[in-house]
């Protein structure tokens, strides 16, 4: 099996280059604003509103149901806990005012991939724009292995006549990070380049857990 890294194709590698590593960020977080405290400065006035609407409990930070209200619903819980793990960068459980910023952001640059790929205007990205998509951001993957991920994050079960019913948005963003997740821990893996690597049953059932 051949793997490619993500190339400068439209949207080079998925957007915002997130990943399971977040060492980038520090591992501290300033204290949350509170909403008399009002917006941090250079702040969106109405992404603030927003916030502080969906903060029920207004401890100045947002849980995953209020996180999954913010996103109107249009995610499900599964997508909306990869998100929390991947903009909780202090791991405290919860999404900062600023976190929430990135993560609002992050998801603006997935929908505008989503649209580009939707090329049928559907609303669900079926097999062939996946495939497409996937290919964009470097990752050249079999039918069959095309076939598994758009069965497995399908927004609807498999008829047994005709195509998988398509990935909704939210499934989108989560089949295109559990790639590129995969993906990466694998390189990581592939010491010498070569496309293959050995691993133990305690290393597969970590990638396996740790993934998306």
């Amino acid at each position: 099996m051949s793997y490619y890294t993500p190339s400068n194709a439209y949207g080079s590698s998925p957007p915002g280059g997130y990943s399971s590593n977040l060492s980038r960020y520090p591992s501290s977080r300033p204290r949350p604003y509170s909403h008399q405290q009002g917006p941090p400065a250079g702040s969106d006035p109405q992404l603030w509103q927003w916030f502080c609407a969906v903060d029920t409990d207004r401890s100045g930070a947002l849980s995953v149901t209020e996180l999954q209200d913010a996103l109107v619903n249009e995610f499900d819980l599964d997508t909306v806990k990869m998100l929390m793990n991947i903009f909780d960068t202090d791991r405290s459980g919860t999404i900062g005012f600023n976190e929430f910023a990135g993560l609002w952001k992050y998801i603006a640059e997935w929908q505008r991939v989503f649209k580009h790929f939707d090329r049928d205007h559907s609303g669900s990205i079926e097999g062939r724009e996946l495939a497409e998509a996937l290919r964009s951001f470097g990752y050249n993957l079999s039918p069959p292995l095309l076939q598994a991920l758009e069965i497995r994050y399908a927004s609807g079960a498999p008829s047994a006549y005709g195509p998988p019913p398509g990935i909704t948005f939210d499934r989108f963003v989560r089949a295109c990070v559990t790639v590129k997740t995969l993906t990466e821990t694998f390189q990581r893996a592939d010491q010498d380049n070569d496309g293959w690597i050995q691993l133990n049953y305690e290393d597969f059932l970590k990638i396996s857990l740790n993934a998306p």
